[in-house]
């Protein structure tokens, strides 16, 4: 059971919880038609309820609502509701930093300030289902403020979804897709062939810095050593390797196991092999 503190508009309401006395919002369509303040309610079916003393990286949800049109808190819900339907259980706590992002992607969009992302296309490929589903935000802003939002916006809006289904902030998803297009634009240099950004190796390619990444921050470590081999067998490819797990090490400020290396040197063979033949 909830008590009304301020009906922001006919779908949220700031409430106010009956049994910690904590305040929440509550977002569903029609909830804040005609509600009055100290009116006490009940959470309908499919009502997200959100603490306001949540913590994000940029404050509570509390101080996040100050100055926000709810109507990007609505929209936010509605990714996220669609995030819910393809991967199952999300992480709620992004609403408000998601929301907080369309804001300003509108307002770019407005003053027609659209940004150009130059790893679009990696976002794309390394979080396809994450972007496959923020791409519902263009009929929804298309419905509801007759906004066009084109494939960068979409892309940043896909990190935001899949910081809600896995422990990693957007942050750190922005420099796995750096990574891995820096690690793809090094082995292309080497080589001379342009990769294709579909194909399984490059696919492969990706998938292997995005979990390396996910062992540094939580301090796991690979059980077999594949260094000796691939420095001897494979030299140009491990030391590609080397660099970009340097590289890696400076941005996450922690340490990679030199294991990681030989592992990441495999992949970048693959990769090189797999295009060298097609050529």
């Amino acid at each position: 059971m909830f008590r009304v503190k301020k009906a922001l508009n006919h779908n949220t309401v700031i409430a106010i919880g009956m049994e910690d006395n904590q305040e929440y919002l509550l977002l569903g369509k029609g909830i804040g038609f005609g509600k009055k303040v100290s009116e006490r309610i009940e959470a309908p079916e499919g009502c997200t309820v959100y603490s306001l003393y949540e913590k994000t990286e940029r404050g509570t949800g509390m101080e996040l609502m100050k100055g926000m049109d709810p109507v990007f808190l609505e929209i936010a819900e509605q990714v996220l509701k669609e995030g819910e339907k393809v991967f199952g259980k999300i992480d709620w706590s992004i609403l408000f930093p998601m929301a907080d992002h369309i804001a300003f992607a509108v307002k770019r969009i407005q003053n027609q300030e659209q940004i150009s992302n130059p790893l679009t296309g990696d976002i794309q490929a390394l979080f396809h289902m994450e972007y496959k589903t923020a791409e519902c935000i263009r009929q929804i802003l298309r419905e509801q403020l007759k906004i066009e939002i084109d494939e960068h916006e979409i892309g940043y809006i896909a990190l935001h979804i899949h910081s809600a289904i896995e422990d990693e902030n957007v942050a750190v998803s922005m420099q796995i897709a750096r990574t891995v297009r820096e690690c793809i634009q090094l082995v292309e240099k080497e080589t001379g062939v342009s990769i294709d950004v579909m194909s399984l190796s490059y696919n492969r390619l990706m998938n292997h810095v995005r979990y390396m990444v996910a062992r540094v921050m939580k301090g796991e470590k690979l059980r077999l050593d594949m260094n000796d081999y691939m420095s001897v067998k494979f030299p140009e490819e491990f030391q590609m390797a080397a660099t970009i797990c340097s590289h890696l090490e400076k941005y996450l400020k922690k340490p990679l196991d030199t294991v990681e290396i030989g592992y990441l040197a495999m992949h970048i063979q693959r990769v090189s092999a797999e295009h060298m033949n097609e050529i």
